[in-house]
């Protein structure tokens, strides 16, 4: 991997990762643009103890754009966009209009791939990798900004969840506090070491594996699996089978099995629901590639990283957490009262179900 540092023309910073050492980013970014200025700041909630973000200047952003205007893809025949390069393998910048800002954080794209068209679940084994040394290096890099507790990155795929962009892309927070989800796994992750002396998420992982009703898939290095208590019809965990804290404490074996696992997680969510590969949902007979023109799953992937100085770091766990907001063919899973309202999530898929069906759109 090549990493090349440089600048947009308004001062965000501009990283290119390609998969060749001999590539050259000199390209300049000529478009006349104005200083960024962002009205980004976190207010406490006193009653419920967590923290907001308030960013009024993100009413501005960039709205469901044409394909031939979209800002995420190379700069090419006269159009200019955010990353200057006629091409590229990977590109991550500062988000020009973003959630957390300056002494409230930092919010990064992370480019893909500049095929417009494609999506993460299109890209060969090769090219998964090197996002996962990106995420790995921004990491590793915006832990060392002033004031950052947590480094969160995530994807948003689909107009159904609220994506903006279509191109395959995902983004970064870096935040200045630790988020009430990891508050929470944190306090759960103490009060069973009271109580048993083990680690939550070793014993969490080792009940799923000697259950086996909602492993997914496994390798040797990583396991995927539907959660006992899934929130969402269709969730899917996947932790390395060597606990670490973090994207940079993976070790040489497991960063080379990821893509393998996960780029396979992410083509049977787009099988589960594709009526035109042969198969009808749940019958278990869908085997094909996904159909040309076929809706794409809409999901969120998040990273969940330990927080960078909370006490007993070392027993957290890496994961990532896949989910999609579509409960069935044609239709969706909302949040309404006692999910919005309550924080009580009411599941309509059986775990046990959902994962049997994640099994049976395995590829050929």
């Amino acid at each position: 991997m090549k990493k090349t540092t440089t600048r947009l023309a308004d001062g965000r910073e501009l990283i290119y990762y390609d998969l060749r050492d001999d590539a050259v980013r000199d390209e300049r970014d000529h478009r006349p643009l104005d200083p960024v200025a962002t009205a980004a700041e976190i207010r406490h909630d006193r009653l419920l103890g967590d923290s907001v973000a308030i960013a009024s200047h993100r009413q501005a952003r960039t709205y469901h754009p044409p394909a031939d205007e979209c800002p995420l893809c190379p700069s090419r025949d006269g159009r200019l966009s955010e990353i200057p390069a006629p091409d590229y393998d990977v590109a991550v910048f500062e988000n020009r209009f973003p959630s957390l800002a300056g002494d409230s954080g930092r919010c990064e794209v992370v480019c893909f791939t500049p095929d417009h068209d494609a999506s993460f679940a299109d890209l060969t084994e090769e090219q998964a990798a090197l996002v996962l040394e990106a995420w790995t290096d921004r990491t590793a890099e915006l832990s060392q900004l002033p004031g950052v507790e947590q480094v969160f990155c995530f994807e948003n795929r689909g107009a159904e969840i609220g994506v903006t962009l279509g191109h395959p892309h995902g983004q970064i927070y870096a935040y200045p506090f630790i988020t009430p989800r990891t508050e929470r796994m944190l306090t759960s992750l103490a009060a069973h070491r009271e109580a048993t002396g083990g680690n939550l998420f070793d014993d969490t992982v080792a009940d799923e594996l000697a259950d086996g009703r909602r492993i997914v898939l496994e390798g040797e290095h990583w396991v995927a699996f539907v959660p006992y208590a899934a929130h969402w019809p269709y969730e899917v965990h996947l932790y390395p089978k060597r606990r670490v804290p973090d994207l940079l404490a993976l070790d040489e074996a497991a960063r080379t099995e990821f893509p393998q696992i996960y780029l396979e997680v992410l083509r049977r969510f787009d099988r589960i629901f594709d009526g035109r590969d042969g198969g009808t949902e749940g019958d278990g007979t869908s085997r094909g590639p996904r159909a040309a023109g076929a809706a794409r799953t809409p999901y969120i992937a998040a990273w969940h990283q330990a927080p960078l100085r909370a006490g007993h770091r070392g027993e957290f766990a890496l994961h990532l957490e896949l989910f999609t907001i579509r409960r069935t063919s044609g239709k969706l899973k909302f949040l309404a009262g006692s999910e919005s309202g309550m924080n009580v999530f009411i599941n309509d898929v059986p775990p046990e179900a959902a994962a049997e069906r994640l099994r049976e759109v395995a590829s050929e």
